[in-house]
């Protein structure tokens, strides 16, 4: 212990141990594993850089300009080339190269829900929770492709045993078992803003999530990747866990990936207004950065073209296709990149010299965690594509007000119901009755068309319904 106790000074760390005599022998033991995990050298760069000199350091913004993107079809878009795209991607599916991978580490607490926020139901009618509806997803595009499509699902420490129990328990929802493969995020210690890592109790490290950018990392540590190489998997598509309407089988945006030969492509929803809180798509010396709202002054995000149309108007919505090859190189003895950690203030429980529990009132701590959109930093050929909304973005994170289940639950009747008109039904674009069409009969728009006519007729529209 003497030896140990030395390793931890020459990092400031010792009174990590402070308690350690008090503690069971199971709990002392618990607590070395604890501090085993982490990597110190990393840890004291990160406080080193964080807490110095540089700390605070503003975003760059010489050299800004708005990222390129291909323009949807119907926003004047080149309708040869997405139709060129949708088969190139079409093609690759059908030679089973493609993977999904649903980010899914958080809890339903700002929704009442103590569980996985997976598990949060959504629909309008079923009530089918976000997992079941992106495994229908999954499973519609296997039946039509006849191709089998792992789905990777990233878990936390807190939500692993009842994420995976939620799958066993609905069969997986008709998807293969060997198909959903399940592996836990990457966690960080929380430190006080000396640098000094938190105990939360005597004998427990206060550990947080590392960030969706953890997930590259993760995969690799998992040997998740490895498994998906043994498949002949060579594209992933990444979404998070809070949006229903996600597209995850986009055979489009595969075929831009690509075409382009791209290690990250990633799609932009146009801003609702100049100030909506996304982050958006920019090109800084030839490099893609998504940079967040907050890091933009206000004049930046308000700059308007000739036309009054915003510059700066390519919406980040955490949907992307990354390439095999590339995740690899961010995790593994032949690791080459690294991903660059944000510093965020929080409240974090701990106890004093004393040994006393202290529940602070104010931000007393940090926690460091990486963004998967940094990774376009270090991407060959990054490619980005334009998604509408309608189709494609409803996320569910509060309670009531904007991105709850309301607006989740009125965003997916509308994208119904959008279908059904387009496909020459008299609906009403927003019916004031509640429709759901499920992801087995068709998972996009355009699935959705090729299917409908053969029931068109037969289908009684001037009443709730529900289609499967």
């Amino acid at each position: 212990m003497k030896t140990f106790y030395s390793f931890l000074k020459k990092y400031n760390q010792e009174h990590l141990l402070a308690f350690y005599d008090e503690l069971s022998d199971e709990q002392k033991k618990s607590l070395i594993e604890q501090i085993e995990s982490i990597d110190f050298e990393e840890f004291s760069s990160l406080t080193k850089f964080f807490f110095g000199e540089e700390c605070g350091a503003k975003a760059n913004l010489e050299n800004l300009k708005p990222a390129p993107y291909f323009a949807l079809p119907e926003n004047n878009g080149d309708k040869n080339l997405w139709a060129k795209m949708y088969s190139l991607g079409e093609d690759a599916l059908r030679r089973g190269e493609l993977a999904a991978f649903v980010v899914a580490g958080g809890q339903g607490t700002r929704l009442g829900l103590d569980a996985p926020k997976g598990t949060f139901k959504v629909s309008p009618i079923k009530e089918k929770s976000l997992f079941q509806i992106f495994a229908e997803k999954i499973l519609r595009a296997e039946r039509k492709y006849n191709v089998s499509i792992p789905w990777l699902v990233m878990t936390s420490e807190i939500n692993h045993a009842q994420t995976v129990e939620f799958f066993e328990k609905n069969n997986f929802f008709g998807l293969k078992k060997e198909n959903v493969i399940f592996f836990k995020q990457g966690k960080m210690p929380c430190c006080d803003t000396l640098g000094k890592i938190i105990l939360e109790e005597k004998g427990n490290i206060a550990f947080a999530p590392d960030g969706h950018g953890g997930s590259l990392k993760a995969i690799c540590k998992s040997n998740a990747l490895a498994e998906l190489k043994k498949r002949g998997i060579k594209y992933l598509s990444y979404f998070q866990v809070d949006n229903p309407l996600i597209n995850i089988v986009d055979c489009a945006f595969l075929g831009f990936h690509i075409n382009a030969n791209s290690d990250l492509s990633s799609k932009m929803i146009p801003k609702r207004d100049a100030l909506e809180k996304v982050g958006l798509f920019c090109k800084v010396d030839d490099k893609i950065k998504v940079f967040e709202y907050s890091d933009l002054p206000k004049n930046f995000q308000e700059q308007r073209d000739s036309n009054g149309n915003l510059i700066y108007v390519a919406g980040s919505v955490a949907i992307h296709v990354f390439s095999v090859d590339f995740i690899e190189q961010f995790a593994g003895s032949s690791a080459t990149l690294k991903m660059p950690f944000h510093r965020a203030d929080k409240k974090i429980p701990f106890v004093d010299v004393s040994g006393n529990k202290i529940k602070p009132e104010l931000a007393n701590g940090v926690k460091f965690e990486t963004f998967v959109f940094d990774a376009l930093e270090f991407a060959k050929n990054p490619v980005i594509i334009e998604a509408s909304r309608l189709e494609e973005f409803a996320p569910v994170k509060n309670a009531t007000g904007e991105d709850s289940p309301q607006t989740c639950k009125d965003a997916q009747i509308k994208q119904w119901a959008t279908w059904l008109k387009e496909a020459g039904s008299n609906i009403a674009s927003s019916p004031s009755y509640d429709i759901e069409i499920s992801p087995l009969f068709a998972s996009n728009k355009k699935d959705f068309l090729e299917n409908f006519s053969s029931i068109k007729n037969s289908l009684d529209i001037t009443k709730s319904f529900y289609l499967e």
